[in-house]
């Protein structure tokens, strides 16, 4: 089976004192035997690195510890899927249509990632978020 996994779930699987850890990790554990391949849309990389690195935990992840967490246990596995100067356009074109503004562009993109990859799941904490900016994608839309 094919994933994308999004930011919500990538943080909450790296972080054993987030909340939603032990539902998250087991995705994360799958990619690593192997019996899941990840997709990574390019924008969660930068996501991730950025809430990784500003999270209010003890110990403070530094920008060093983030950026080696995403290459050891996000990049080493995932495809990275990006986006065209097209795809956006798209994205934007879509929201427009169907009147929906505010930050579901950032859902949306990861959403047209997911789809162009051809993943069979996208995994996220914020189904409801997803299913929304991806409507013909809903029943690929899961919640760990």
């Amino acid at each position: 089976m094919k994933a994308l996994l999004d930011t919500s779930t990538l943080v909450a699987a790296l972080v054993e004192a987030h909340p939603e850890h032990e539902r998250c990790r087991p995705w994360l554990e799958k990619v690593c035997a192997g019996d899941l391949e990840l997709v990574v849309a390019a924008h969660s990389l930068a996501e991730l690195f950025a809430v990784l690195s500003t999270l209010p935990v003890r110990p403070k992840l530094t920008p060093a510890l983030a950026r080696r967490l995403i290459r050891e246990n996000v990049e080493r596995h995932a495809t990275i899927a990006t986006l065209t100067a097209t795809d956006h356009r798209a994205v934007l074109d879509d929201l427009a249509e169907r009147g929906l503004s505010g930050g579901v562009v950032y859902d949306a993109l990861i959403a047209r990632a997911a789809a162009r990859s051809g993943v069979d799941r996208l995994i996220t904490l914020n189904g409801r978020d997803f299913r929304r900016a991806w409507p013909e994608g809903e029943g690929r839309v899961i919640e760990p």
